[in-house]
């Protein structure tokens, strides 16, 4: 039995610390800025977060990219040339055309390594969610699980996650074509937060509104102890963009006097998902019994 790799994407926002920690790799996405390409690399510093960031918040137009061919076929080659079968767990595919990019690639790849296996899986989240996905498949795969069993799991564990963010406004995931939600959470009225969750289908949706910042806050941290499960034994992730560190420790404190979780991740939403989502946005991701929440529910 072949050994597996997991793989992700740049929409993973998996820092470096957690790229190595889990032995995860990524295929990279990229950023375009007046016609220039850039890798959207996750090992970014916190320069490159803050220039990224203080782009939009100055009004610039930043779009971005699936993961290309070329990148594709580089990354699985590696792989498959050490003797591996791999498991994508790409972006959800109502938001990025990824996993069908590479199921192409793949496909092409293992006429010449007939002996190997590549699943390439919609893991119907984005940002940190889609990393907790490739967290979770990689400990998996560390138990000696074939690729087979792996990606059965993923499939299983993939609507497994919660997600509740909280934006200033969702212009920028209008524009961007990443958000789908009534005409009603548009308006941007005075004070106005939406709430964001990743549906059961894989849609950034917004779940609801409410009055403020600090509301927002206290009621992500609501959702989520709602519906988190076996908070003792797992960690509960908080990814941001570019938000003050006084906002980041606010919202930390406010988990930790709510939710018994074993441990808290703090995380920058990544150049890819930040590029839609907008400076200042500020969520929590964590495990719970299967989502099923859908736009229109």
């Amino acid at each position: 039995m072949n050994k597996v790799k997991i793989i992700t994407d740049s929409c993973s926002d998996l820092n470096g610390k957690l790229l190595d920690k889990y032995d995860i790799d990524y295929c990279q996405m990229q950023t375009v800025y007046e016609g220039v390409q850039s890798p959207a690399d996750l090992r970014w510093s916190d320069d490159d977060v803050h220039a990224l960031y203080n782009s939009l918040r100055d009004g610039k137009r930043i779009t971005t990219t699936q993961v290309p061919v070329e990148e594709f076929q580089k990354v699985f080659t590696k792989y498959l040339d050490l003797g591996f079968d791999i498991v994508y767990v790409g972006c959800a595919l109502k938001q990025s055309g990824s996993v069908n990019t590479g199921a192409v690639v793949a496909k092409q790849l293992l006429q010449n390594y007939p002996e190997h296996k590549i699943y390439c899986i919609d893991s119907l989240n984005a940002c940190i969610g889609e990393g907790i996905v490739a967290i979770g498949a990689a400990q998996f795969a560390a138990q000696g699980k074939s690729a087979d069993e792996v990606n059965e799991w993923v499939l299983k564990n993939r609507k497994t996650i919660h997600e509740y963010c909280t934006v200033h406004t969702l212009d920028y995931l209008k524009r961007a074509g990443r958000v789908k939600a009534s005409a009603a959470f548009f308006g941007n009225l005075m004070g106005v937060k939406p709430i964001l969750v990743a549906d059961a289908e894989g849609s950034q949706a917004a779940y609801k509104k409410v009055k403020g910042r600090q509301t927002s806050f206290k009621e992500i941290v609501n959702l989520m102890k709602a519906n988190i499960k076996d908070p003792e034994n797992q960690t509960l992730f908080i990814a941001h963009a570019d938000c003050s560190t006084e906002e980041v420790n606010q919202l930390k404190e406010l988990v930790k006097a709510e939710i018994p979780v074993k441990e808290i991740e703090v995380v920058y939403i990544g150049p890819i998902v930040g590029a839609s989502i907008g400076p200042d946005a500020i969520g929590l991701w964590a495990v719970g019994d299967e989502f099923t929440w859908v736009l229109g529910d």
